[in-house]
């Protein structure tokens, strides 16, 4: 790995984090507004799904990173984003899969996921900091994939979800990149549980129309167990700082009563295999 990968290692593994938690809550999201078809989905489909999501994301990275990182660096940083995303989705598959978890093929999956957000993205020129026409249209050609691949084209439901999660990692992606602290308590795990909990507006009525507001994830490494919490993005913006810091205070206080909980049965015998699937 290069001087300027070595440099930028703590925003790209906090980039590769919050990557892979957004795709896979947002494969949860369009679950909930497609149920029938949810029922026919096999694992390669949700997988097909998911790899869509790291697409799009390698794109908004891409094109957010010109505006935080030199020139000269910006293609040693995508290429150790593309390194870091890799290894953080090994670490995410082995507990499930044990030892035998192919590194080659994960590497060849992600090298793939690039050389495609590369065909499908980089031919829309435009500004992301800016709206305009051809902008709308990289993310509609998103969403429309996204409909096509659950089975539901042209679902304008499912579009727009998957156009929610996609865009509400647009300002959690520049905070890493300026460097800021997440937008919670100060680890870059808790701003992916924040865009991870993104999830989009359904008619009334209809299954699907919950908005995950907060969302609170433990997480076991080996011996040491974590709890974090995280917090809707547009959600954050409507609350003045008084308020979110009582809410930091008693999610805080929240975290911690269930991470003792969890703590207490996680290492069990009668827990061994929950725990071991990543359930928490």
């Amino acid at each position: 790995m290069s001087t300027a990968n070595m440099s930028y290692s703590e925003q790209q593994r906090s980039l590769a984090d919050l990557m892979l938690a957004v795709a896979g809550e947002s494969v949860t999201v369009l679950k909930k507004h497609a149920p029938e078809q949810a029922l026919k989905l096999k694992r390669q489909d949700e997988w097909k799904l998911y790899l869509e999501f790291l697409k799009v994301t390698f794109n908004l990275a891409d094109r957010l990173s010109a505006f935080h990182i030199p020139v000269k660096d910006q293609p040693d940083f995508m290429s150790g984003l593309e390194e870091t995303v890799t290894a953080r989705l090994r670490a995410v598959l082995e507990p499930a899969f044990g030892s035998g978890v192919d590194q080659n093929e994960i590497m060849m999956t992600i090298s793939g996921v690039v050389a495609e957000s590369r065909k499908l993205y980089e031919s829309y020129r435009f500004s992301i900091t800016e709206d305009s026409k051809t902008k709308t249209e990289m993310f509609d050609s998103f969403g429309g994939r996204i409909a096509d691949a659950l089975g539901v084209a042209d679902n304008p439901q499912i579009t727009s979800a998957a156009l929610l999660c996609a865009t509400a990692m647009i300002p959690a992606i520049t905070a890493i990149l300026k460097g800021e602290p997440p937008p919670l308590a100060g680890t870059s795990s808790q701003l992916s549980e924040s865009a991870a909990s993104t999830v989009a507006p359904a008619q009334r009525g209809q299954t699907g129309n919950e908005i995950k507001l907060i969302s609170v994830m433990s997480d076991v490494s080996g011996d040491e167990i974590e709890t974090r919490w995280g917090l809707h993005p547009r959600f954050r913006q409507d609350l003045t700082a008084g308020e979110i810091q009582q809410l930091t205070k008693l999610m805080n206080r929240v975290a911690k009563v269930l991470g003792e909980r969890y703590a207490a049965v996680a290492f069990s015998e009668e827990w061994t295999s929950w725990h071991k699937a990543g359930h928490a």
